[in-house]
């Protein structure tokens, strides 16, 4: 049997996911001399790994690349002691403490747990869509824009990554057509007037995509339908980008916290959740502003939130 690595020793804190929250967490667990432990997901940085500028963050006035500022924040928290491993987190036990964490079939034991585990992007599920997943639909302009130079593209969504991902798909792609299930828009005023005043982008409004279409080479177009009564038409596309949003990180915690409806955890005392010594910050909480610099700030406030429990358990 091989022998497991520090398998008595119980940590102060351990922290679930990276990104801006998990980072900052991180940062200031390990400036109070925690020693905190964090396992960063297999894709580590979170959602912003995936951003390309972000250019609302405080302090770059030239904006700052997503996975350039991850990689700037995980530095930074690892000068000050934090320990990062890129691994998944598969189950925990939250039932006792210490607290226990699975990690490749690895217990972890530790007095506080921070979740920052964030969210990620929900697909349509429309038929075709699992086949072509990676051959020509994607989630992410950012990471498979650059593969659709001079080709047509469809952007699926209404609020304001949608809007995002239509613009930026306008450096590669020839034409980029954005569909609406409805007529009215949830993303902000300045970044739907970009994307309707955009040469490349037409918007449809009151279509949904009932079927994708593909050939040999991939994606090919759609079955698009209007849910208003049912009338279809086919459009030609050889890449689609689905942003209609996204559904929180939490189902490796078994409902061992309390979360609302959509699986969000839902905050209790601060950055406390319904189990006192486990907290939790950024995208897998916030259900309202979903922002890298308020996850930044969670991540801060889970910290402070933990390190002040652990001294009241004295």
């Amino acid at each position: 049997m091989i022998p497991r690595l520090m398998a008595d020793e119980v940590r102060n804190v351990i922290i679930i996911g990276s990104g801006p929250a998990g980072y900052t967490a991180g940062l200031y667990t390990a400036r109070a001399l925690l020693e905190p432990l964090m396992f960063a997901g297999y894709m580590s940085g979170g959602q912003l790994m995936l951003t390309s500028d972000i250019e609302n963050f405080p302090g770059y006035p030239e904006g700052i690349g997503g996975p350039e500022m991850m990689i700037q924040l995980r530095e930074q928290a690892e000068r000050f002691g934090l320990e990062v491993q890129d691994k998944n987190v598969e189950k925990v036990d939250f039932s006792e403490r210490p607290f226990k964490v699975w990690v490749e079939g690895e217990e972890f034991r530790s007095k506080s747990v921070i979740i920052c585990t964030g969210a990620e992007s929900i697909w349509l599920g429309a038929e075709g869509e699992e086949e072509q997943k990676g051959r020509g639909i994607s989630t992410c302009a950012t990471c498979d824009g650059a593969f659709f130079r001079e080709q047509e593209v469809l952007v699926i969504g209404g609020g304001d990554s949608a809007m995002e991902e239509a613009t930026f798909l306008t450096r590669f792609a020839s034409k980029v057509t954005l569909l609406h299930r409805r007529d009215v828009f949830k993303a902000s005023k300045v970044m739907y007037e970009r994307a309707l005043n955009h040469p490349k982008i037409e918007i449809k409004t009151f279509k949904t995509v009932k079927k994708w279409l593909s050939d040999d080479s991939g994606l090919s177009g759609a079955i698009l339908e209007d849910p208003r009564d049912g009338n279809t038409e086919e459009i030609s596309c050889t890449g689609a980008f689905i942003a209609i949003g996204h559904k929180p990180i939490t189902e490796f915690l078994e409902k061992q916290v309390e979360t609302d409806d959509s699986g969000y955890i839902l905050a209790k005392a601060h950055t406390m959740t319904s189990v006192p010594g486990i907290f939790a910050a950024g995208d897998v909480v916030d259900t309202r502003y979903r922002q890298a610099i308020t996850a930044a700030g969670m991540g801060c406030q889970a910290a402070i939130d933990a390190e002040k429990w652990l001294e009241e358990q004295h």
